[in-house]
């Protein structure tokens, strides 16, 4: 079984409990201005102008490949040279993106291998994807980070470029499962952190039964490299992080409703 990467991340340790291994498959449907992973979009290899340590955009005429075909075997061999971290700290193997569920065979076949050797696994999701797709992998699936954006349809269909309505029902379809699961809630200036979209999800949140724990996730600017990179036009040029005190309310609104919060991955 083989899939298309565009990273492996070793001693991560923003993605779940632990030291983990974060394996990031290539794709996604949704078109968020604020994502920090540019790279993932595509799903098919593409070229980008190389990095440099100065954070220049290039030497003329080079380039380098971003995506990789991969079988699951080649990403175990990457895996079990951290088996020990992962004993050590209750680590395990995380999958992220793009989006994981554009590869549902792949990840799956991934997700196997590591229950094969008794790892922790969690899935990193943006909840896009058919109830049947989504349903097909979570019994080999730990722990859930499921992003949580924008809670008006025509809102999110504006920015993502597609509607919440699967990802609504995936995260409902979580909670009656019992799934541990951690809402990612990205924190973007004049999108995402209105008083509307913020008092909207925070509700949503408060009405689900098992799920009551929320990662607020400020935006940043280190993408903004990756767009010159790539040759793209960064949608969020002159945007700033959000201030400290917003998300201190923002904080504050989710734990007036009894919801545990942390702010970062």
């Amino acid at each position: 079984m083989e899939g298309i990467i565009f990273d492996v991340k070793r001693y991560a340790i923003h993605d779940g409990p632990g030291i983990r291994v974060t394996v990031f498959l290539k794709g996604c449907p949704l078109r968020c201005p604020w994502c920090h992973n540019p790279e993932g979009r595509n799903p098919n290899p593409e070229t980008m102008l190389p990095h440099t340590p100065q954070g220049e955009t290039a030497a003329s005429g080079a380039t380098e490949t971003v995506g990789r075909v991969v079988s699951v075997g080649d990403i175990m061999e990457e895996i079990e040279k951290d088996i020990l971290f992962f004993d050590e700290s209750g680590g395990g193997v995380t999958v992220s993106g793009g989006e994981p569920l554009m590869q549902p065979e792949f990840l799956l076949a991934l997700l196997r291998a590591c229950k094969e050797k008794d790892l922790h696994t969690a899935l990193d999701t943006s909840g896009f994807a058919s109830r049947k797709v989504f349903l097909s992998i979570l019994d080999r699936v730990d722990l859930v980070l499921f992003d949580l954006k924008i809670m008006n349809d025509e809102q999110h269909r504006n920015y993502t470029g597609v509607s919440n309505r699967s990802i609504l029902d995936n995260l409902q379809g979580l909670d009656e499962m019992r799934k541990r699961t951690i809402v990612r809630f990205p924190v973007v200036p004049e999108i995402t952190d209105t008083e509307e979209n913020v008092a909207d999800i925070a509700a949503f949140v408060a009405s689900l039964n098992t799920i009551r724990e929320v990662a607020l996730l400020p935006y940043h600017k280190l993408a903004g490299g990756k767009y010159k990179r790539l040759r793209q036009q960064n949608p969020m040029e002159g945007v700033d992080a959000p201030a400290n005190q917003r998300i201190q309310e923002i904080r504050e609104q989710f734990e007036n409703r009894g919801i545990r919060v942390s702010v970062g991955g």
